[in-house]
């Protein structure tokens, strides 16, 4: 797949989800190294190519700034500390496995308790994987509905299209409402 060209932003027009998770989440990543921009296929080869074997067993983190470019960091990274605590376009896990021509999108979903992410966040994840040229899915493999519960103010997953929070059994919104 060649690069797209690239341009003033891949995330103009399209909806930044802030940080919401706990505070002192926030606050230890500040001290934590930001995840790696991926711009080329170059960037993201030598990335992949420098990790431990161990860690392609499983995904990695990632997530998508305001400028539109991917950031990944091994698994167990916040996703508060790879985007160094800016709202993102899409953030979640990915994993790659090796192509002909280089690496591609095994899988890639939204699952970040931190920014919790619509959904429709796989528009930017999969224009930024266009951009750097890489083989990738034309949807998440798995996605997760997040929503804030109105009465307990607790983070949800919501499970099988059931809109009730897990803690209070307080009804769930169906848009996203963590802004």
């Amino acid at each position: 797949m060649a690069p797209r060209p690239p341009g003033r932003g891949l995330t103009d027009g399209i909806r930044l989800f802030p940080y919401v998770g706990p505070p002192t989440l926030a606050e230890a990543a500040r001290t934590q190294p930001l995840g790696t921009p991926a711009r080329t296929r170059a960037d993201l080869s030598a990335w992949l190519g420098a990790r431990p074997p161990a860690e392609h067993d499983e995904p990695f983190t990632y997530t998508v700034g305001a400028d539109g470019v991917l950031r990944l960091a091994p698994r167990r990274s916040e996703h508060v500390a790879c985007a160094g605590g800016e709202p993102v376009g899409a953030a979640g896990e990915i994993a790659f496995v090796r192509a002909a021509d280089g690496w591609m999108v095994d899988e890639a979903d939204n699952l970040s308790t931190g920014y919790c992410p619509d959904p429709d966040c796989w528009t930017v994840l999969a224009a930024a994987l266009d951009t750097i040229g890489v083989g990738r899915p034309d949807a998440f493999t798995r996605s997760v509905v997040f929503r804030r519960c109105p009465r307990c103010g607790e983070r949800n997953v919501v499970r099988d299209g059931y809109f009730t929070c897990a803690l209070c059994d307080a009804d769930l919104p169906s848009e996203w409402n963590f802004a």
